[in-house]
């Protein structure tokens, strides 16, 4: 039985086993898709220390640094269900194979949504991203759109056209749902200009993205020329395991999380995008935080329950 199992192979999930196994904890991280959405990333620009980095060499780099310690066992499968044994918890996977552990922590990140449009996959980090914040840098001076009616577009299109000589906000509606405070920064900003009542029909490009094609003309045209495109229509927490065993949800589907990112299970811990524990600020930043501070209740946890005071010089000593 290990000491902790890290399911998700995303940024909060690596920075976990990063800790534990600096806690020297036996470590099991498992997930299905290694690099989560640090994958979709085609550039991240507030990484501390790295201003310019691609999303998939961030995580290479986040893998390769969890993955070398000893403690670690590093594991690409499905986990199917969580279940609640004596002294721990059992993992079981697609393939029926299971494994034990003393604590989990949930670190299954969120699902950005896509549009399932032709083109969109081909071109998802060769001008086609899903965080405005993260990538907008990167634009400077070109010309952008950025798809979505909602918070995080109608944010996206205001920071993108801080750098960006134009921003396109492509809404299917003829009005935003977006807090009115962001719906206003745009509207200041002369270099935006609204695409309402419309949808993208197909991303087009060559080795990068050159251009999308619209549902009805804009400006007498079905093409728009553009240098890259933001895709900005929500996320969906990834908490159907968390679900499954009984762990709190809040209001929007996310993971409830304490301050030490301790679940409503005990022994059971969130971390990342799946929780409710940075206010949905859904950055690399707060899910390396999430996951060292999950890492770190798990210790105090383990040592809670296995570790007693023994006159040994002062010292503590596990029994």
């Amino acid at each position: 039985m290990k000491d902790v199992a890290i399911i998700g192979l995303g940024c909060a999930a690596y920075t976990a086993a990063i800790y534990t196994a600096r806690y020297k904890l036996s470590t099991l991280i498992i997930g299905e898709e290694e690099g989560g959405m640090g994958m979709t990333a085609a550039e991240v620009g507030n990484w501390p220390g790295d201003p310019e980095v691609r999303g998939p060499d961030l995580m290479e780099r986040f893998k390769k640094h969890a993955t070398s310690f000893d403690a670690v066992e590093h594991k690409v499968a499905r986990v199917e269900k969580v279940e609640k044994i004596s002294g721990g918890f059992r993992l079981t996977f697609q393939s029926g194979e299971t494994a034990e552990a003393k604590t989990v922590i949930f670190a299954t990140g969120s699902n950005k949504r896509h549009l399932g449009l032709p083109g969109e996959k081909e071109f998802t980090g060769k001008g086609v991203s899903y965080c405005a914040t993260c990538d907008a840098f990167f634009y400077r001076g070109k010309t952008v759109a950025v798809v979505g009616g909602g918070d995080s577009a109608v944010e996206g299109a205001a920071i993108v056209a801080q750098v960006a000589a134009k921003v396109y906000l492509i809404h299917r509606r003829d009005a935003f749902r977006a807090e009115p405070f962001w719906v206003e920064q745009v509207n200041k900003r002369d270099n935006v200009e609204f695409v309402l009542s419309n949808n993208v029909a197909e991303i087009l490009g060559d080795a990068r993205v050159t251009a999308v094609k619209l549902e009805k003309p804009f400006n007498g045209s079905l093409k728009l020329k553009l240098d890259g495109i933001f895709i900005e229509v929500g996320t969906t927490p990834a908490t159907a395991l968390p679900e499954q065993m009984g762990c709190a949800l809040d209001e929007k589907k996310y993971l409830k999380v304490g301050a030490d990112m301790s679940t409503n299970i005990s022994g059971v811990f969130g971390a990342g995008d799946v929780t409710s524990g940075s206010n949905y600020f859904a950055q690399f930043a707060t899910a390396a935080g999430e996951g060292a501070i999950a890492a770190n209740s798990v210790f105090s946890y383990l040592q809670s329950g296995a570790l007693h005071e023994k006159e040994d010089g002062g010292k503590r000593v596990r029994e």
